[in-house]
């Protein structure tokens, strides 16, 4: 196993170059629109903003804008932050003792200065910018590239599948599934690939005919076309290609905008389900990935072409604008749970109590980001 991780890491650093622009084209562009949430909210709360910076570690280059705002790029790109006036550190930790010793004017400027309400604002609105990104990125590509779209016909049918049991047969046009309305094959994808072992009602056109069919979905492996394994939920059929089965449609700003915001949906409501997924113990660990994962993947996808990169682009934007907001101290979602116990308090948590919180997040943080690494080693090794 030692020889086939190396040679994975080998193949890994021989396409760097390949996986490393695109990564970096991602990361860059969702992590940028998360700072100019806070950023920009902070602003108009009045909050002096230190710094903005793209990665961590020493600086690169930079400069300051007219409000004295350090804007520079870091060493380490991944990830970033923006640090307030008031703050002990890019985590955005209160410094209580630079604050005891403020004036009254410079407590108005600082982060740990302002009420409850108007932090709550700065701190929510990087997650919330990340979703507006993808919106409008998804919204972008229906507009200009359209939204292809395949009808839930059935062309053909795996022997010994779900799909066979239930009765499936080549020609069946699926309508709805467990009531919920069946407009394209994708649509149909995405109930039946998280709904391994449930059984599902499922009504089909055969023939101009109305048939109700009871199918359970097989947990499977399935290869992505670039080699990726995904365990779903698979009915074992495949779509017809045909024509009149096929579409391609540019879509309007409003239609565009809401099919956005469905797609944003779509995918916190998949995240969320295979967290609950691995603590229930229906979804596997494994499936978890780090930033050489996401570098991978980057690589892979932009040899696809722009539209597929920046499709990418949008997946992670919610990725990280989700994960962003688990109650983990040290996150933005930790920072939240923070401000919640301090309005229902009346005033805030003690300063031990909240660098034990920090000190717990951190450890989070650093398990996860372990986890994830080993995860993308062993993936690489078995690629």
């Amino acid at each position: 196993m030692g020889l086939d991780i190396i040679s994975g890491l080998t193949a890994f650093g021989g396409g760097l170059v390949g996986y490393l622009v695109p990564f970096l084209f991602v990361l860059t562009i969702v992590v940028f629109f998360h700072e100019l949430g806070h950023f920009l909210v902070a602003r108009w709360c009045g909050i002096k903003v230190l710094t903005f910076s793209l990665g961590f570690g020493p600086e690169l280059f930079g400069f300051y804008d007219r409000y004295g705002t350090r804007w520079k790029l870091s060493a380490v790109p991944l990830g970033g932050y923006v640090k307030f006036f008031g703050d002990e550190n890019a985590a955005s930790a209160p410094d209580h003792a630079a604050h005891a010793a403020m004036t009254d004017s410079e407590k108005k400027d600082s982060f740990i200065g302002q009420p409850v309400p108007a932090r709550a604002a700065v701190v929510a609105a990087g997650p919330i910018a990340n979703f507006v990104l993808a919106i409008a990125i998804f919204a972008g590509i229906f507009m200009i590239a359209g939204k292809q779209t395949t009808s839930a016909r059935v062309d053909a049918i795996q022997p010994g599948s779900a799909a066979a049991t239930a009765g499936f047969q080549p020609g069946d046009l699926v309508l709805s599934i467990d009531g919920e309305k069946i407009d394209s094959f994708s649509d149909m994808q995405r109930i039946v690939s998280i709904s391994s072992g449930e059984p599902l009602k499922i009504v089909v056109e055969r023939q101009g005919t109305q048939v109700s069919l009871n199918a359970t979905p097989q947990l499977k492996e399935v290869k992505d076309n670039f080699g990726n394994v995904h365990r779903l939920g698979v009915l074992g059929i495949s779509r017809s290609m045909a024509a009149g089965d096929v579409k391609t449609e540019r879509l309007g700003p409003i239609d565009a905008v809401k099919l956005g915001a469905q797609e944003t949906w779509f995918v916190v409501d998949r995240t969320l389900s295979y967290i609950v997924g691995v603590f229930a113990g229906r979804e596997a660990a494994d499936q978890l990935g780090g930033p050489i994962r996401i570098a991978q993947v980057s690589g892979q996808v932009a040899s696809a072409g722009f539209v597929a990169l920046i499709h990418l682009t949008a997946v992670l934007s919610v990725s990280i604008g989700l994960l962003n907001l688990f109650p983990i101290p040290l996150l933005d979602g930790g920072h939240l749970l923070f401000y919640g116990i301090e309005a229902a308090r009346g005033r805030p948590l003690s300063e031990r109590a909240q660098e034990v919180g920090f000190r717990i997040g951190l450890a989070i943080v650093v398990m996860l980001m372990i986890f994830a690494t080993f995860n993308d080693i062993l993936h690489l090794a078995t690629s």
